[in-house]
Parts: structure tokens; sequence; C-alpha cells
């Protein structure tokens, strides 16, 4: 069975060799805005068909898009398996969110071999602008999926995929 790939068409303007696709977010970013839905939805709704490929081929540049989310949210699951509520869970996630995190290119990200270098200074500034609107939105509405809203605590059906690694990659750094 082959894995989930992106149903949005790739936008006229990339980052590298990311495709810089609308989003429906709160958030400032370079990112255009969107009324449906949007890569993050793809991501969230193939994240458990998905995280089991070891192997994920690339058809376009909304994939690459698509893969940095799911390693994302795989981080998320880490961090929100050790709060106790929903607002800690929202707390943990925005300063994921803003914390200092590599962008293709820089030696400390796990798929350079997958990414394109930015081009100059300006497009590198502008993909980590991208990088991190992703990540905000992405944090937000995890939150919201995880959190049953009865108990206020994870729910075993999103925790069961905190040790699974997407194509045996991490996006924080080893040990951590």
């Amino acid at each position: 069975m082959p894995a989930y790939h992106s149903q949005i068409p790739p936008a006229d303007l990339s980052l590298g060799n990311m495709s810089l696709l609308p989003l429906r977010t709160q958030f400032r970013g370079p990112a255009p805005k969107c009324d449906g839905n949007d890569i993050i939805d793809e991501a969230l709704y193939f994240f458990k068909a998905n995280v089991f490929f070891k192997n994920y081929e690339i058809k376009n540049q909304c994939d690459r898009v698509l893969i940095y989310i799911t390693l994302y949210i795989t981080e998320c699951l880490k961090k929100l398996q050790r709060c106790s509520s929903k607002n800690a869970g929202q707390k943990e996630m925005t300063s994921l969110a803003i914390a200092k995190f590599c962008v293709p290119g820089e030696a400390g990200f796990p798929l350079n071999a997958l990414y394109a270098k930015p081009a100059d200074r300006g497009e590198e500034e502008q993909m980590r602008s991208y990088l991190q609107q992703i990540r905000q939105e992405t944090g937000q509405r995890l939150v919201e999926k995880v959190f049953d809203p009865a108990t206020d605590k994870p729910t075993k059906f999103w925790m069961c995929f905190v040790k699974r690694k997407f194509m045996d990659k991490s996006l924080s750094a080893f040990g951590q």
C-alpha cells in the first residue's frame, strides 16, 4: 500500500523546493490565506496512516511540506504526552513553535538530502517565517484533536503514535 500524498495542487510560489501553500490561519506569515482545507488539514488527516512508512516517494513540492508537518506532529505529540491539560498543551505548543529550529540547508536539519537550500538570505528568512507559521497553526489544531473535552487529558488514540518515527527521521536533535 502506498503512502498518502498531498492532493493540493502546487502553488506558483516556492521556497527552495517547497511550495508556498495557502493556509487557514490566524498567525502572521508569508502564506496566503485560504478558506477551505489546507495542507495542515491533510497532514493531520493522513498522519496516522503515513507515520508507519519508512520510505516516502516525493511526487511534488507539496509533499515536502506534508513531510515537514508530519515530522513536526511527531515532535508535538512527544511534548503533549507530558501535558496534564489542554491549557498546558496550548502553552507547550506555542513555546515549541517559536523555539529556534533549523531550516533546509543548515547543518541541524535532518532532511537536507530532500530539501533544497534557500537561494539567498531573504529566501531563508521567508522560509523560516513560513515554517514557523506552519508550526504555530499545526500545534494549535493538534491540541484541539488530541485533548478529550470530557477529561481534559490527551487521548490514547493520538498518544499511541508518540514513539513512531516517520521515515525513521526526527526534527529534534539526537537525545531530546
